[in-house]
């Protein structure tokens, strides 16, 4: 077993699995929208080659087209909805309904499917709603990519969704501002969902990336203390989970 896992900061990662690149909530600008990201904007080299992104949902900050645009024509899964309105606004939408297994082009037997999300609140009047984590089933390992969710009981089987044990798992566990909206997982209750799953590693990701403009009047240092807590959390409440804190840019082999 044996993945390299690339946090590109907030909820972007690039994975590197059995030979097979796929990027996820690609945010590959120096800004998202109004919202500011702490530092530069990902090297090209970290993210190119990409044969697929996996979209969780259609927020700014998860789905911006220019960036979806840099990937040049690769495939774009996302729930049906959300992968119809992308195709209207010239990205290659690929539209997966749950159940669905979406094989990567090629021969290395890399698959993907959409799982289910809970993330109803903020939703926008101008793009679809839908919310979707990722399941990507290798030969070697199996990796959940949860978007934005909220906890939900049925995340006790995804194990069974995956075919077997979760090996890897990203978890948002924080946001862009101090405070989360519904629909997303505190540090700890993404601890307690990696115990739920019985993930074999985990990478926190939605943290410590985007801010408002208006950050100079937040508590300071609120940026950095999500991915420290997390896995605080993780070793109290996922004993069996090794944790991977990880800063924009940098890289990590889990095998």
């Amino acid at each position: 077993m044996s993945v390299d896992v690339r946090w590109l900061g907030h909820a972007s990662t690039v994975l590197d699995v059995d030979g097979v690149r796929l990027v996820t909530d690609p945010l590959l600008r120096r800004h998202a929208g109004l919202l500011r990201r702490r530092g530069q904007a990902p090297r090209v080299q970290d993210w190119a080659g990409a044969r697929a992104a996996l979209v969780s949902h259609l927020h700014h900050d998860h789905a911006e087209l220019p960036s979806l645009r840099l990937l040049g024509g690769v495939p774009v899964l996302a729930a049906p909805s959300s992968a119809h309105w992308l195709a209207e606004h010239g990205v290659h939408g690929v539209p997966l309904a749950e159940g669905r297994w979406w094989d990567v082009p090629g021969d290395e037997g890399v698959q993907v499917r959409t799982v289910h999300a809970v993330h109803g609140h903020r939703p926008m009047p101008h793009r679809p709603n839908a919310a979707s984590g990722f399941v990507v089933r290798a030969p070697s390992l199996a990796l959940w990519f949860a978007g934005d969710t909220e906890p939900y009981p049925a995340m006790a089987e995804l194990p069974a969704l995956a075919g077997g044990a979760v090996d890897v798992a990203l978890v948002p566990v924080g946001g862009w501002g101090p405070r989360l909206s519904g629909g997303h997982m505190d540090p700890v209750q993404a601890a307690r969902v990696c115990a739920l799953v019985g993930a074999r590693h985990a990478v926190p990701v939605h943290w410590g990336t985007l801010h408002p403009p208006v950050s100079r009047r937040l508590p300071p240092g609120w940026m950095d203390r999500a991915g420290r807590a997390f896995a605080a959390a993780a070793h109290r409440l996922a004993p069996g989970c090794e944790v991977h804190v990880l800063e924009p840019g940098q890289a990590v082999t889990i095998g």
